[in-house]
């Protein structure tokens, strides 16, 4: 396998014309806010406010005392209007502290993080987490084992999802920040080497970038092929080194953050900012098509309506993109800090090929296709047997849920679902991650 590639992978059609030469656009200030608690993987935040409490813009309003989690903001000035149980996009209730703006609003202003502590303090107090998607939070992942050195950050612009272009966008208007938080967070762990991983698909972005690199700071350009943007593939493709299984990613002296996270470090650890807002593509069967820097607890449908609405044909809406988002039963769960798109699609675009469970053909495409040389059909098999203990043999955990392996299936096996029942019921059995 030579450098810059990794196996498996498919080429699924991008989708990316009709927002990725649309700058990003601020959408408006919904009259009502839900703020989620939990926005973050690890430990759900307590709500530190109450129903007629006042909020500024910047406030802590949710924290907890938990290595793995990150505070939550107010993205507003307002009221509470309640801490309330809510849906987020993945079917999961959470306390959420909903919010009605003041009519009046400085989205330039906010309250600053306290410049207390070190940099990793700050960026905990900031509330950064991974903005590709996983919402890890930041602070934690700047925190490697002492016995693995990092000597490479790199920087994550692929964006190999199909339809989705907030990273790209970020990229092409913010490319001195996208390098800045490159080198601060190079600074935090001393690695001497910054990559950013773009794919030919991004030129533009490349070149943007390019204008600000130098001094440890590079733009690599990788081939279009997706999942590039998964973090053991990435490394694979940039470093030519395999994390080894059980391990973290810094066993092979790298660490990977989201283009889009590093600038959100860059903000916090340079201004004091807060994350309170995200871009999010906006996309598919809608009457505007674009990037909206949205406030986080914008209902997805205040969304949808400042895109101009759905169009014809509109089956299905999806939070993030089609190989690896949350099909939506309800329009009004808040955008949250994991929230890279929605994308709304037709029924033809979603609709099966096959109506049904079809058995395994035995093609063994998944195989081919699978980027973590994991063999999703006996997966898949062992799951619909309930057969827990076959599909940790056959390493059910080590799947990253790309979606490659439902992408190929020719009688069309909800692969990844199945696999994602196999993977939840081995961690309710205690089975280590």
């Amino acid at each position: 396998m030579s450098r810059r590639a990794f196996r498996g992978g498919i080429h699924p059609p991008d989708r990316k014309d009709a927002t990725s030469g649309l700058a990003i656009e601020r959408a408006p200030v919904p009259p009502s806010l839900t703020v989620p608690m939990s926005q973050h993987l690890g430990a759900p935040c307590a709500p530190l406010v109450a129903r007629g409490d006042r909020v500024r813009r910047g406030q802590v309003i949710g924290d907890v005392e938990a290595m793995v989690s990150a505070p939550v903001h107010s993205p507003v000035d307002g009221e509470v209007a309640e801490v309330t149980d809510v849906l987020l996009a993945s079917g999961t209730r959470v306390l959420a502290v909903r919010i009605t703006p003041d009519e009046v609003q400085d989205l330039d202003r906010f309250e600053p993080l306290a410049a207390a502590g070190d940099e990793r303090a700050r960026v905990r107090a900031s509330g950064v987490v991974g903005l590709g998607g996983a919402a890890f939070p930041s602070a934690v992942k700047l925190s490697p084992p002492k016995d693995m050195a990092v000597t490479t950050v790199i920087l994550n612009g692929c964006e190999c999802e199909p339809f989705l272009t907030c990273d790209h966008r970020a990229m092409v208007e913010s490319p001195a920040r996208v390098v800045a938080g490159g080198r601060a967070i190079a600074g935090i762990v001393g690695a001497g080497r910054v990559v950013v991983g773009v794919e030919a698909n991004k030129p533009d972005a490349a070149e943007a970038l390019r204008a600000y690199a130098g001094d440890g700071v590079e733009v690599l350009v990788l081939p279009t092929r997706y999942p590039q943007g998964a973090e053991k593939q990435l490394i694979q493709a940039v470093l030519g080194a395999e994390v080894p299984h059980g391990k973290l990613p810094a066993a092979t002296g790298a660490l990977v953050h989201n283009v889009s996270t590093a600038v959100a470090i860059a903000d916090a650890l340079e201004h004091g900012r807060p994350l309170m807002e995200r871009v999010v593509t906006v996309t598919g069967r809608v009457e505007r098509p674009g990037n909206y820097l949205a406030l986080l607890g914008t209902p997805v449908s205040a969304l949808i309506e400042h895109a101009g609405g759905v169009t014809a044909g509109a089956g299905r809406v999806i939070a993030g993109g089609p190989m690896t988002g949350m099909a939506l039963a309800d329009l009004d769960v808040p955008v949250v800090k994991g929230t890279s798109g929605v994308v709304v699609l037709s029924a033809e675009e979603t609709a099966p090929a096959v109506i049904g469970d079809q058995p395994c053909i035995r093609c063994s495409r998944c195989s081919q296709a699978c980027p973590m040389g994991l063999e999703p059909f006996a997966l898949g098999i062992y799951a619909n047997r309930s057969d827990w203990e076959a599909t940790e043999r056959y390493h059910a955990l080590d799947c990253i849920e790309c979606g490659c392996c439902s992408f190929v299936c020719p009688t069309r096996r909800p692969l990844v679902q199945l696999i994602r029942r196999a993977k939840q019921s081995l961690l309710e059995r205690g089975a280590p991650l």
